[in-house]
């Protein structure tokens, strides 16, 4: 009855949503739709994202570890048919097709968080968050194969701009996305870090190959949104301070006045959500000779390490490979690698 009573144009924007709904999932007012995935994505398996997210000497320590205890890896470390997703669909489709933005939450629900709905609709981007994906869960074993999942089965589902698919996370949700952004610069163009994140080039976060790295580093957007009143402030600025110690220059950043460790709201969301949109000016001759000289300082370290294994110096060999995949992590391949193996072979 309410639909005869309707206007006509209501009728027909109804009949619009209608028809831009896929697999039952619609833009919902209350904030998404729950529903489960089916598709698998190779990127997703544990063999890919330990090689994507390890260095290349820790990696290498754990196959041969594997190899002599005769295990591998599990393929596939979700078994989505017991995983549900909320996913947000805007009502108006993009000429290019819809933006993706995967969220990372600290909470283990899946939910829209208040007052993004609109931001959202107005870019023409679809939101995807998965249950069970909070802090309490393993990162390697939910956190990240649930995100690349969600971002799989999404472009999967709908029309979908390849070239405008983001993470975002709060708090301990933003630091995973932060290492997903850097390892999968192909899947993600970009992220919003809000209240969480940490500097890159360290064990703990490792740089990617140099493949993978320079597409980072020339395509990939970040955006970082934290309180004033925030403790995780200085630890954002410091992951600032890292990118561009390692020539990411493509960052914005917004301080919200009274706020603490708060999820951003509606007016901050709507902010980060256009930055990641929309690319930041990057000058290519000072991207260029900041590359230039990391490559430097790295050239030294592995000619010296070189040296150290061909003079049969095992101890201080060892000592310096270790600094060098902690601090380059794949840049350093595969020449770090062949140096370890060499290393080893002295000691057989």
């Amino acid at each position: 009855a309410m639909a005869v009573a309707a206007p006509r144009a209501s009728c027909i924007a109804a009949l619009v949503a209608m028809l831009l709904c896929v697999h039952a999932v619609c833009a919902d007012p209350t904030g998404g739709k729950e529903i489960v995935f089916t598709e698998y994505s190779p990127l997703a398996t544990s063999p890919e994202i330990a090689r994507r997210m390890l260095s290349p000497l820790v990696e290498l320590q754990l196959e041969q570890q594997a190899a002599r205890a005769g295990k591998k890896l599990i393929e596939q470390p979700i078994n989505l048919s017991a995983e549900h997703f909320t996913v947000y669909v805007p009502t108006a489709r993009p000429p290019r097709g819809f933006a993706v933005l995967v969220f990372i939450p600290p909470w283990n629900d899946a939910r829209l968080p208040p007052g993004w709905a609109p931001a959202l609709e107005r870019h023409g981007v679809i939101f995807v968050s998965a249950d069970r994906s909070g802090n309490v869960e393993s990162v390697f074993e939910r956190r990240l194969p649930l995100a690349l999942l969600a971002a799989h089965n999404v472009a999967r589902q709908f029309p979908v701009d390849p070239d405008a698919v983001y993470i975002a996370g709060f708090s301990g949700g933003g630091r995973v996305a932060l290492r997903l952004a850097l390892a999968y610069p192909d899947v993600f163009h970009g992220a919003i870090l809000n209240a969480g994140s940490d500097p890159i080039g360290d064990p703990q976060i490792p740089l990617p190959t140099k493949e993978r790295f320079y597409r980072f580093q020339q395509a990939t957007r970040l955006v970082y949104v934290t309180g004033a009143d925030d403790e995780r402030l200085p630890l954002d600025q410091a992951s600032m301070h890292s990118m561009r110690q390692w020539c990411v220059f493509g960052i914005q950043d917004r301080v919200e006045r009274w706020t603490s460790h708060d999820v951003a709201g509606p007016t901050a969301f709507a902010w980060a959500l256009s930055a990641a949109l929309h690319d930041s000016t990057r000058d290519p001759t000072r991207l260029a000779k900041c590359r230039a000289t990391v490559e430097h300082g790295l050239d030294a370290q592995l000619n010296d390490a070189e040296a150290l294994v061909a003079r049969g110096e095992r101890e201080t060999a060892t000592k310096l490979l270790t600094n060098i995949d902690a601090r380059y992590g794949g840049m350093a391949a595969p020449r770090s690698v062949e140096l370890a193996k060499a290393l080893q072979s002295l000691t057989q």
